[in-house]
């Protein structure tokens, strides 16, 4: 919600939600909603009531306003750090290693100086945990998140903070504590991250995981176990791919579904061709409303093994469209659909069939090339194949999910641009 509220200030101190996809669900809260108690994951049906009762601003998701304002933040903490680990959307590590000696000041004032000025640069609050160790840093944000009075910026910097700070965060909101640990560590008497820092090694091993939980142990100890990981930003390489939606509403036509499936198949091959990978084993799944009046199984998917691993978004989308032959059953609505991609190879390596022509491989990659450098220059979607076109006259494709909240994509799309008079 702090996107949305660069360009709405008038939302500022007002209860905020995000949906997810299709509208279904509550996936952000501002703190003004989280206090009414709003819980993550609410479907929105079931609370809708309560939003309109206490004036809630209700929003769709905005994926490329968000990904374009967190490409900002994270293109200045580059600059500013030896080295980022881009954690997700709204989260980054930085390794500040070695800098004290390079600053005039400390750590504590370079977090408040980087915190005011992505402020200024985009709009975006942000707070910050300086700490030895991931684990420490991780909690010492959120610290800085439910402490005011720390101005948004909580450095853990000498033995003391540190124990306080573990004396202040319970257990199961230690980073990497899940459900399935939390009854057992309650069980042993641990509750807070203090607890779980003064436990033996051996209890970690045996309870927490092995290493994993030996290194989480070792990590609120002061003792740094991890480093900077890829990022998940598109420098990490993935060992799957998946894109799956659920329908705006549920489709009967087979042609729909075609659209559907093939979009989601472009989108996969895409990220193939990015990473350098080609795919060698395809899952294409269907699923139909499991609150309908049509009988189980509410889900049925197909496998195929490709000839030859392949990013090709053509032929992928012809394999796609064998799977959905093999799935298709007239009658049934359909809610929901996606595509899978296994196996993956680097795309230079991968082995050919006896009669797989070199040239005719060239030809076909400097083809995708030119289409992904096309739609990179001209906008998304701007060359895709025919399955894709839409009807004359039909704004939207029948799969694609409601939206009925979303904001304009003020800086990725010209049209929307706010004008200033």
């Amino acid at each position: 919600m702090s996107c949305e509220r660069v360009f709405q200030p008038r939302l500022e101190g007002r209860p905020v939600v995000i949906l997810s996809n299709n509208d279904g669900c509550l996936i952000s809260r501002s703190a003004e909603a989280k206090a009414l108690g709003l819980q993550m994951g609410y479907p929105y049906f079931q609370v809708k009531l309560l939003l309109e009762q206490h004036k809630v601003a209700v929003f769709s998701s905005n994926y490329a306003l968000y990904g374009d304002m967190s490409r900002r933040v994270m293109w200045y903490l580059s600059q500013v750090a030896p080295a980022v680990e881009i954690y997700s959307v709204d989260e980054a590590f930085l390794d500040l290693h070695g800098l004290e000696r390079f600053l005039v000041d400390s750590l504590d004032t370079f977090a408040r100086t980087v915190r005011a000025n992505v402020l200024a640069r985009t709009g975006i609050p942000t707070c910050v945990g300086v700490a030895p160790t991931k684990t420490l840093a991780k909690l010492a944000n959120r610290l800085a998140k439910k402490s005011p009075e720390m101005g948004g910026v909580c450095y853990l910097d000498t033995e003391e903070c540190r124990r306080w700070a573990l004396e202040q965060v319970a257990v199961e909101d230690v980073w990497g504590i899940g459900r399935q640990y939390v009854q057992k560590l309650y069980a042993a008497g641990i509750t807070t991250a203090a607890g779980l820092a003064a436990c033996s090694e051996a209890f970690a091993r045996k309870h927490l995981g092995r290493v994993v939980g030996a290194r989480l142990v070792r990590e609120l100890q002061g003792f740094p176990c991890q480093g900077l990981a890829p990022s998940e930003d598109g420098t990490l390489s993935r060992r799957s791919l998946c894109c799956s939606r659920t329908f705006g509403k549920p489709l009967t036509e087979f042609p729909d579904i075609v659209g559907a499936v093939s979009a989601f198949t472009s989108r996969v091959a895409e990220k193939l061709r990015r990473q350098g990978d080609a795919a060698h084993l395809m899952t294409v799944f269907l699923s139909k409303s499991r609150y309908g009046l049509e009988p189980p199984p509410y889900s049925c998917s197909a496998v195929l093994t490709l000839p030859v691993a392949t990013n090709n978004t053509m032929e992928l989308v012809r394999f796609a469209r064998a799977a959905l032959k093999r799935l298709w059953q007239p009658g049934h609505r359909y809610t929901k659909a996606g595509v899978i991609f296994d196996g993956l190879e680097p795309a230079g390596q991968t082995q050919l069939t006896l009669f797989e022509a070199g040239p005719v491989s060239e030809k076909r990659n400097k083809l995708m090339a030119e289409l992904d450098a096309l739609n990179h220059r001209f906008g998304k979607g701007t060359v895709k194949l025919a399955s894709l076109i839409l009807p004359s006259g039909q704004l939207q494709a029948p799969w694609e999910g409601q939206a009925q909240w979303r904001t304009p994509q003020y800086t990725t799309r010209l049209e929307d641009l706010l004008m200033v008079g």
